[in-house]
C-alpha cells in the first residue's frame, strides 16, 4: 500500500483523505525510513486525521496522547498503581519480603507512550502525539529517547524497548516553536489550508449529500472568509461541519440570513463573528455570487 509515493497517495484517498504530493511524499518517507512524522499547520487542516487514516489503512491500533499544559511523565508515560501496591504489601505482612515484588509490570499503569512500547511486542501501533505545542517545553525531553531508540527507562524495571517500531505522528498548531533536537528525529511537513479545487474535492468526498452548486458556494465563502483579518480563520473541519449543518437545515442556496445564523459553526471567536456581520458579510456573499 505504501511502496511508492503514488501508491501512498492512492491508499490515503481510498480511506477518504485527499493528500497532495508533498504530504504523500512525507508519509511515504517516514514509513520507509522509520521516522516520526511531524505535521504542523493551522487547526482543522487535517493533521490529526493523517494518524487516523494510517491506523485504518494498516489495520493497526491507534494510541493517542493529547497534549496540554502541565503534561508530565506520570500522565504521558507511566505511573505506579500505589493503591494496589499497598494492598499487596498489607496482604504479605508480616512476611519480611512484603515489598519484594510490587515493582513489577503488573503494578504499572501504562500511559500512551509506554503503551505504544509494550503493544509493539505484538504488533505495530500508530502513536499520535497530538498538539505537542500545548505541552510545556520540558515535556519534549521525554520524547527524545523514545524517538531515537524507541525505548523507555523505568528505574525500578530497567529499559523497555519496542520490538516493532510504532508509527509516530506528531502534530502542532505552532502556538510555540518545537525544539530542533526533536524535529531532527522527524520527517517534517506543513499542512496548509487547501486550494479551492482541493477543498471542493474534500467536500464532495466527505459531504456527498449537498448539491454541486451549494458545495461550490460553501467553499468559495470559506475561502473568502480566510482572506479576512481574523483571529482564527475556519479550517477544513469547519467547512465540513458547515456543510453538514446546511444539509440539516435543508438549505439549497446561501443568503445573508442563513449565513449569519450559522456563523457559530465556522467561526469560534466572538470578535471574529462581529467583524464578519453586517455589511462585511453581505459583501463577501456578493463576491461569492459573482464568481463563476
Amino acid at each position: 500500500m505504501f511502496d511508492t509515493v503514488e501508491a501512498t497517495r492512492l491508499t490515503l484517498a481510498r480511506h477518504r483523505y485527499i493528500a497532495d504530493i508533498g504530504l504523500s511524499t512525507s508519509v511515504f518517507l517516514a514509513l520507509k525510513m522509520g521516522k516520526a512524522m511531524f505535521l504542523e499547520g493551522e487547526p482543522g487542516v487535517g493533521k490529526t486525521e493523517v494518524a487516523k487514516v494510517l491506523s485504518r489503512a494498516l489495520d493497526a491500533p491507534l494510541i493517542r496522547l493529547q497534549c496540554y499544559e502541565g503534561l508530565d511523565v506520570s500522565q504521558a508515560v507511566y505511573e505506579w498503581n500505589y493503591p494496589r501496591q499497598l494492598l499487596a504489601i498489607q496482604a504479605n505482612q508480616p512476611a519480611s519480603n512484603g515489598t519484594r515484588d510490587i515493582f513489577t509490570e503488573k503494578y504499572l499503569l501504562e500511559r500512551p507512550l509506554l503503551k505504544a512500547v509494550t503493544m509493539s511486542r505484538r504488533e505495530t501501533p500508530v502513536l499520535l502525539i497530538d498538539e505537542l505545542d500545548r505541552a510545556d517545553e520540558e515535556f519534549e525531553s521525554f520524547l527524545l529517547e523514545l524517538l531515537s531508540d524507541f525505548q523507555i527507562t523505568i528505574p525500578e524495571l530497567g529499559t523497555l524497548r519496542a520490538e516493532h517500531r510504532p508509527i509516530v505522528v506528531i502534530t502542532s498548531n505552532r502556538t510555540r516553536e518545537i525544539h530542533d533536537a526533536l524535529k531532527r528525529r522527524c520527517v517534517y511537513h506543513w499542512i496548509d489550508y487547501p486550494s479551492r479545487a482541493k477543498e471542493l474535492e474534500i467536500l464532495r468526498l466527505k459531504a456527498p449529500g449537498i448539491s454541486e452548486e451549494l458545495s461550490a458556494r460553501v467553499v468559495d465563502f470559506i475561502q473568502a472568509v480566510r482572506r479576512q483579518e481574523l483571529y482564527k480563520p475556519p479550517g477544513v473541519a469547519e467547512t465540513l461541519d458547515w456543510a453538514e449543518a446546511l444539509k440539516h437545515l435543508h438549505v439549497h442556496r446561501l443568503d445573508a440570513a442563513i449565513v449569519e445564523s450559522t456563523l457559530g459553526v465556522i467561526i469560534k471567536y466572538q470578535d471574529d463573528v462581529d467583524r464578519l456581520r453586517g455589511a462585511k458579510l453581505e459583501g463577501l456573499l456578493e463576491q461569492v455570487e459573482a464568481e463563476p
